[in-house]
């Protein structure tokens, strides 16, 4: 069963064309991985499917339900870890996550257990009441990450989920997603951290200048392009370096 199908995907800001007509199907239970620099249209491709901002042209389902015509139905089955650190500064952790369940319409009789059982799966536990600004960079990602599971969703999209972390947190994040993979999640992350996509996705689509250049599983396009690593092959299939590009 596919979780996501898109079909020529565009996307235009004005006059820039960010999305070129793009085709993908992501199933059900996989990791799915966009890899390229910003300005690759990745970003914009997940903010479709989180159902922040409309498609210019084509049609994209995900959860077997439209982005256009019900998008209040799609991110209540989603759970986004934005690129962004947007945490309410004034509360602690577990307020946090306590105070975002209200948009799910989750009791505090409910969302308290979960907010503390999460705290515990990101290894934050005993940092519960402790002001978000007392922590980390790497702590706040992963209570983004927390934050991002407590609707119980069936899909979680990871938009660039250890931009900034140490190597400590990125690979405290990497055991967090692949515990998720062995629940039978479907997940979807954007990254320019290539062992990130080698370690957690099962099919990655690599992308430039809003195009999908190649898609396959991180073993098979290494092969086919007689590459060690995606970043070489990403520099064979586009002839670019991953740290090319412009935000988009």
């Amino acid at each position: 069963m596919d979780t996501v199908e898109a079909k020529n995907l565009v996307k235009d800001y004005g006059d820039f064309r960010a999305v070129k007509g793009v085709d993908f199907t992501i199933r059900s239970g996989e990791a799915f991985g966009f890899l390229g620099p910003n300005g690759a249209g990745k970003t914009t491709v997940m903010s479709i499917l989180y159902c922040m901002m409309p498609p210019t042209a084509g049609d994209v389902t995900v959860l077997g339900m439209d982005v256009v015509k019900r998008p209040s139905a799609i991110k209540a089955l989603e759970g986004v870890m934005p690129q962004d650190d947007n945490l309410d500064p004034d509360l602690s952790a577990l307020e946090n996550l306590i105070v975002y369940a209200r948009y799910f319409h989750i009791p505090p009789r409910l969302s308290r257990p979960r907010a503390q059982e999460l705290l515990r799966f990101v290894e934050l536990n005993d940092w519960a009441d402790t002001n978000i600004t007392k922590l980390s960079g790497g702590m706040r990602r992963r209570l983004i990450l927390a934050r991002a599971l407590i609707n119980d969703p069936e899909l979680i999209i990871l938009d660039e989920p250890t931009t900034g972390m140490d190597p400590h947190g990125r690979r405290a994040v990497w055991d967090n997603m692949e515990n998720l993979k062995a629940e039978g999640r479907t997940l979807i992350l954007t990254t320019h951290y290539m062992e990130e996509a080698d370690r957690i996705c099962d099919r990655v689509a690599i992308m430039d200048r809003g195009k999908i250049v190649c898609m396959g599983t991180p073993e098979g396009l290494k092969d086919s392009t007689g590459t060690r690593n995606l970043e070489d092959a990403y520099l064979k299939l586009t002839g670019r370096r991953l740290d090319e590009g412009h935000d988009a």
